[in-house]
């Protein structure tokens, strides 16, 4: 199932690329979506203790926010995640996934849902399925809690216009 809408909203995308997105607000899309990938890394982690992936994923993602790698590393860093997750139970294949999305911002800064969504679905999954909806919740109410103010309006709009494609996680 596609997180990117088929029309894009021209306040995530780069003022360099016809739309409003400042890049300040911009990296701090992306410092968000990387601080939810990692919150529930431990996930993946402890299914795969051997594979660097998704972390390596998460510190190439900061390495582009300080400016140390361009957007194309963070983008090849993305598919490394991605790959992570394939094959693996729900809650560590979702925790790689965020990872991915989280990385790739860099690229198209609409992802910082899909790294916050993912994220959400780890969470639920992680858990009993009698304790899903309550661990979603809370890991909703925690994503909710760390948003950057300059940014976080913007993302509660963009969860509420873009939760059918995110799996309804978004809502309340």
């Amino acid at each position: 199932m596609p997180i990117l809408p088929k029309e894009r909203d021209p306040r995530l995308i780069t003022i360099r690329r016809g739309g409003t997105l400042t890049d300040e607000h911009h990296r701090l899309l992306a410092d968000w979506a990387l601080v939810c990938a990692e919150h529930v890394l431990h996930l993946f982690e402890e299914h795969q203790p051997g594979d660097s992936r998704p972390r390596d994923a998460i510190d190439v993602g900061r390495a582009w926010i300080r400016g140390e790698v361009p957007m194309g590393d963070a983008h090849r860093a993305a598919f490394q995640a991605n790959a992570a997750a394939r094959g693996l139970p729900d809650p560590a294949k979702f925790a790689a996934l965020s990872a991915g999305q989280a990385v790739a911002v860099a690229h198209v800064a609409a992802h910082d849902l899909g790294a916050a969504a993912y994220a959400i679905r780890a969470a639920g999954a992680g858990v009993p399925a009698d304790e899903a909806a309550q661990a979603r919740a809370r890991e909703r109410q925690w994503q909710r809690g760390h948003l950057p103010a300059a940014v976080r309006e913007l993302v509660l709009d963009d969860q509420q216009r873009r939760s059918a494609i995110c799996w309804h996680v978004f809502d309340d």
